[in-house]
Formats: C-alpha cells, sequence, structure tokens
C-alpha cells in the first residue's frame, strides 16, 4: 500500500530511513508515468508498505512532522523557500559562468 510519496530518490529514502527506524519496513518504486530508467534519480517515487504496518507507518510519518507527503496531504512549498531556491540557483549558475569566462 502507498504510504506516502517524494519528490525524488533522496527524499524517498529519507523517508524510508524514517520508517525503518520505527521498525516498519518499506519498498520505494518509480510513480506511473516516471516509470524511466533514464531519469536516474529524478523524478516522484512512491513509499510502498506492508497493509498490516499501514498505520504504523502513518503515523510515523505524521509525528515527524510529514503530513504533506502523504497521499492527499498539501505539497505546495512556501515562497519564500521558492525564491531562496532560485536565488541560489542563480547564484551558482553566476559562479560557472564566471569560471568559465577565465
Amino acid at each position: 500500500m502507498k504510504v506516502a510519496g517524494a519528490r525524488n530518490q533522496a527524499e524517498a529514502e529519507f523517508l524510508q530511513g524514517l520508517l525503518r527506524e520505527e521498525g516498519v519496513p518499506s519498498t520505494l518504486r518509480r510513480t506511473a508515468g516516471f516509470d524511466v530508467p533514464d531519469f536516474l534519480a529524478a523524478g516522484p517515487r512512491d513509499v510502498l508498505v506492508a497493509r498490516s504496518t499501514l498505520e504504523t507507518a502513518r503515523d510515523v510519518l505524521l509525528q515527524s512532522d510529514l503530513g504533506s507527503v502523504l497521499p492527499g496531504g498539501a505539497r505546495t512549498d512556501p515562497p519564500w523557500r521558492v525564491a531562496a531556491v532560485l536565488g541560489a540557483g542563480l547564484v551558482v549558475l553566476a559562479l560557472i559562468v564566471l569560471l568559465a569566462t577565465l
């Protein structure tokens, strides 16, 4: 059963680690429509658990304040986070261009 969704492989492995710490085994799979091996670690992932551990897994994620990864949870980032990521990306791009011109 799908207990959570992640934006990429790293986030999914983080969620899987949280569940493992509480004794809940889980597995990961690429979300339908993103099951192209060329994506490597990019693309959304589903975190799956056995039906018998579904409630425990949901409780673990809710107690970890990760309700937004649960199916049906809010998945929007606050505007300041979007601006910070875009700003950091522009700084990195500027550094790459600067280093390429030297």
